[in-house]
């Protein structure tokens, strides 16, 4: 029979006592020696029982002494120390890793081994015949399992880390979760067993020292104050007791903006300079409220507060700068007012009511707006004059024109009258005065209306000048005698019969008006004929010549 022996090396005994490598041995109730063995050959052995006692040997990971690392020791009860046995070996890393003393069955391994890259060897163990080669025993196989030893630090394989948390969140609200792995045997010792703090990042953020979870560890975190963190995780092994390796990583972490800021303005009072010769609907100046937060929560929008001057301006947002546009509603005159003043409300029309304490969602300001005086064009009494005169007349005053100077000059008033092809030649105005008068008579018939342009310019400043338009209707007179419509050649037969129509006559008139004249027909004394008669059937401009 094989009987194992358990050796050891000193130093694994003041390490631990589990890493006694065990003696490695075959066993049967009955047995004798090995000449009684050659004797009776294989044959002659009743083997009544075989079975393994240890099938497992150790050995020391990343050993690093002089001498090759003793494992374990085969030995056979049929070896009287006579060197009649010799002990094999195959199997994994036998010759390169593994080597056996064949007369002594002594087990050594040659080079320093890691657990991580291979935790364990499987090897087949064999007692033979010096002399006859024979096996002794039938080939057993057993594992050489690499004792771990912790030499593997914890490691963050999805590091550095990115993650993001609403501001002002409650404290223990999660943020994020990191993993560290090590690579040392979990089933042995706490070489394995990662315990998780912080090293950087307190008292804003906490770890959870079993999980990894992240959460928040500060009450009312404000984004506006302090947006970014970079927390550093330490992930440290042996349970995080003395003398564990250690691993770290790095967690940048973003707080995300909520909508818990009102608008403020910067002043409460905004002064604006406006000139008054500003179109309605221009913008005459911007005013800003700041909204501490970023995006749609950062929206403002403005109101004019009804009051003094309110219906003279409006107000809108601007969505890409968020200011308030103040918009002109109605024209501004220095002379009748110097002065503006309103008040301004700017809102968050989504504010998260819960972030107000006590506050208000809104803010006011008051606009105070100066209007500039501008040298203005003289302004007409009317923006557009009509007048009417008699065809024929040559002369005379049709009619006056008005134009005075707005500003507080008072500036002296010349006129005159652009140049066209028709008023040129017919009309004169006086300088000073406005009055239009005809150059030569009129006629209807021709040109029955004229329009000019009247030119009003200050004495002061030639350059300001304004226009109007001025119609001219030219009256009629009754000048002109009816007239047939065209000249007429009547036929008839001979055996016309007495009142038949043989022609229908009309008749014009080239005064007023057009339409609507009323003609009376009759035959002249000196040309009449007592065959024919004209009758006149009153309203119809047309008369019957009849037989």
């Amino acid at each position: 029979m094989l009987t194992g022996n358990c050796v050891l090396l000193f130093l694994w005994c003041i390490l631990d006592k589990s890493l006694v490598s065990p003696m490695h041995r075959w066993g049967k109730e009955h047995h004798g020696g090995l000449r009684e063995h050659r004797r009776h050959g294989m044959a002659g052995i009743q083997r009544v029982k075989r079975g393994w006692v240890w099938n497992q040997f150790f050995v020391l990971e990343e050993y690093m002494g002089s001498e090759p690392q003793y494992v374990g020791k085969l030995h056979s009860d049929l070896d009287r120390g006579d060197n009649l046995v010799k002990y094999t070996l195959s199997g994994e890393g036998v010759g390169t890793i593994f080597t056996i003393e064949p007369s002594t069955g002594d087990i050594h391994a040659l080079r320093s081994l890691d657990r991580e890259e291979k935790p364990n060897y499987t090897l087949r163990a064999q007692a033979m015949d010096v002399f006859t080669g024979r096996a002794l025993e039938p080939e057993s196989t057993f594992v050489i399992k690499v004792q771990d030893i912790n030499d593997n630090e914890p490691k963050f394989l999805e590091g550095p880390y990115v993650a993001s948390v609403p501001e002002m969140s409650p404290v223990g609200t999660y943020v994020t979760r990191v993993t560290a792995t090590d690579a040392d045997d979990p089933t042995y010792g706490n070489s394995a067993q990662i315990v998780y703090s912080v090293l950087h990042g307190q008292p804003y953020f906490s770890v959870e020292p079993k999980t990894g979870v992240i959460r928040i560890a500060l009450p009312n975190m404000d984004r506006e104050i302090k947006e970014s963190y970079q927390v550093v995780i330490q992930a440290k092994d042996m349970g995080g007791q003395l003398g564990g390796l250690a691993g770290t990583t790095t967690v940048n972490i973003t707080l995300t903006d909520v909508n818990d800021n009102p608008p403020r303005f910067a002043k409460s009072v905004f002064h604006l300079r406006v000139p008054e010769s500003v179109p309605v609907g221009s913008s005459v100046g911007k005013i800003k409220a700041h909204d501490l937060d970023m995006g749609t929560n950062a929206v403002v929008e403005y109101r004019i507060v009804p009051g003094d001057s309110s219906s003279m301006f409006d107000i809108y947002t601007d969505r890409h700068t968020q200011e308030g546009i103040v918009v002109l509603k109605k024209p501004l005159d220095y002379e009748s007012r110097k002065s503006h003043s309103f008040k301004v409300s700017a809102s968050d029309p989504h504010m998260d009511a819960g972030f107000l304490q006590g506050g208000s969602h809104s803010d006011l300001a008051v606009v105070k707006l100066s209007v500039m005086d501008v040298d203005e064009a003289p302004i007409f009494s009317s923006s557009e004059y009509s007048m009417e005169t008699r065809e024929g007349a040559a002369g005379n005053i049709i009619g006056v024109v008005n134009a005075h100077d707005p500003d507080t000059g008072h500036s002296p008033i010349r006129y005159s009258m652009e140049w066209s092809t028709d008023s040129e030649n017919y009309f004169d105005i006086d300088p000073v005065e406005g009055a239009i008068s005809s150059r030569e008579a009129l006629d209807r018939e021709t040109t029955p209306k004229h329009n000019i342009t009247v030119v009003a310019t200050k004495v002061n400043n030639p350059l300001l000048f304004s226009r109007v338009s001025a119609v001219i209707t030219v009256l009629d007179v009754n000048e002109f005698p009816p007239e047939l419509s065209s000249p007429y050649e009547a036929f008839v037969c001979e055996d016309a019969k007495v009142g038949q129509v043989i022609q229908t006559l009309s008749a014009t008139d080239r005064d007023m008006p057009n339409l609507g004249h009323r003609f009376f027909f009759k035959s002249p004394r000196d040309i009449r004929n007592k065959n024919f008669t004209i009758r006149d059937y009153g309203k119809l401009p047309t008369r019957l010549l009849h037989v």
